[in-house]
């Protein structure tokens, strides 16, 4: 467990769609990884399959060093709507980081660990895995969508004037004194949440840092559309060169919600 008194760190993990994976990423938290954390909490987005039941039946036996939570969105939020749901629900009860794992096992928690020994994440506001710089592994990740990947992350890094490694590699790290504002209550609820959270911490001077991370593709299930995705992110990109204040200020959500609210259905381990 992390220090009482000092830091809480809840480990979010959006799910959907991704029951033959979730239960391998359930058993990435061996008790190095418990003996650093505070809480697991899997934020299933209304799956049609039985991801939050498996994740349930893999952590009572694999997770009992830390408090596991197994949560389910009352509606269909998206990946952005599911971010937002664990960011107020981390900062509501008291947590100091976020971690956000996605479901789907591409990444590894245990990439993180480092950081947290040399206590990288009490120095910075974001620690973003980077999939694309020296150290990084990748496994069954396409030259084309590498390269792609690659040109992205330069033109990201001419709009904000800094160096950009990744846009979203599905592990990262948020001390949450950063984002306690809510500010981003007003990001796309889709795939796109990230790329804004991203934008929006080097217009905010955040303290980022990238770190290499091992990550791969077996088994997995991709929900994006990668021709009308890229054309929709240059879009954003080509808003906030405009005019970052206002892109960022206004809301852009096709549906405008209060709050992001769903149902614990399990709940084991000490809180």
């Amino acid at each position: 467990m992390s220090s009482p008194g000092t830091e809480r760190i809840l480990v979010f993990i959006p799910a959907y769609r991704c029951a033959a994976q979730i239960t391998r990423v359930i058993d990435q938290f061996d008790a190095q990884v418990q003996h650093r954390i505070d809480t697991v909490m899997v934020v299933d987005n209304r799956s049609p399959d039985d991801t939050l039941e498996a994740a349930i039946a893999q952590a009572r036996s694999r997770i009992t060093g830390c408090q596991f939570i197994a949560w389910r969105n009352d509606d269909n939020y998206g990946l952005g709507g599911s971010h937002k749901a664990a960011f107020r629900y981390a900062i509501e009860h008291g947590y100091t980081h976020l971690v956000v794992l996605h479901g789907d096992d591409q990444a590894d928690i245990r990439d993180l660990l480092p950081l947290l020994d040399s206590g990288a994440h009490r120095d910075h506001d974001c620690l973003l895995g980077a999939r694309f710089m020296p150290g990084s592994r990748l496994v069954g990740y396409s030259l084309t969508r590498s390269w792609g990947n690659r040109v992205f992350n330069l033109l990201f890094s001419l709009a904000v004037r800094g160096r950009v490694r990744d846009l979203g590699s599905g592990l990262n790290m948020y001390r949450l004194k950063a984002f306690e504002q809510f500010y981003y209550l007003t990001f796309p609820d889709d795939l796109t949440f990230n790329y804004m959270m991203l934008l929006s911490s080097y217009a905010r001077r955040h303290r980022i840092r990238y770190f290499p991370i091992s990550w791969r593709e077996e088994d997995q299930r991709s929900n994006v559309r990668m021709v009308s995705q890229s054309f929709r992110v240059l879009g954003l990109l080509a808003s906030f060169m405009i005019d970052r204040t206002r892109f960022l200020a206004r809301d852009v959500r096709e549906r405008v919600r209060a709050a992001y609210p769903g149902t614990i259905v399990h709940r084991h381990g000490a809180e």
